[in-house]
């Protein structure tokens, strides 16, 4: 058996119902095999970046897991499947994404996977809810890098 690593999950919708899309979502997190949803942050509003549609709903999700980096990323796609996600071009809208943000402190380059995720760091729907979780390794210059962002909490 692997020993648990530690993953962050970014959460995001921005068409259907967002905010029940996320609720799902965590829900789904929750009985992946070999995963263990520990917390999350709380859920943000966002303009959308690079994107179009209506603004977004966001979250973090902290899960411990013995799934490799790869399963754990086929089990997002999979919840993100369910939720009728679909790929029809580039920052599309979406109903769920579910991006791996970071697998414990591992460095992963591959074809179908990038950890740490290569733009969290430019995107304040990552950072704020990402800084709930683990204030003491999010750096305050890239917090400052982003505050220009549309992003609000949300109550409840």
């Amino acid at each position: 058996m692997r020993a648990p690593v530690l993953a962050y999950i970014g959460l995001g919708a921005n068409l259907g119902e967002p905010v029940a899309a996320l609720h799902a979502a965590l829900a789904a997190l929750a009985v992946v095999p070999q995963c263990q949803l520990l917390r999350h942050s709380a859920l943000y509003g966002s303009a959308p970046i690079d994107s179009s549609g209506p603004d977004y709903v966001n979250a973090v999700a902290e899960l411990s897991t013995t799934l490799t980096a790869p399963a754990l990323l086929q089990a997002l796609q999979q919840i993100e499947q369910a939720a009728g996600r679909q790929r029809p071009y580039r920052n599309a809208p979406r109903t769920l994404d579910l991006d791996l943000l970071r697998y414990g402190s591992a460095t992963i380059q591959s074809p179908e996977l990038t950890v740490p995720h290569p733009r969290m760091r430019e995107r304040a729907f990552v950072l704020l809810p990402l800084a709930e979780l683990i204030p003491d390794q999010i750096n305050a210059t890239d917090l400052v890098a982003v505050q220009g962002q549309g992003i609000w909490r949300m109550a409840g």
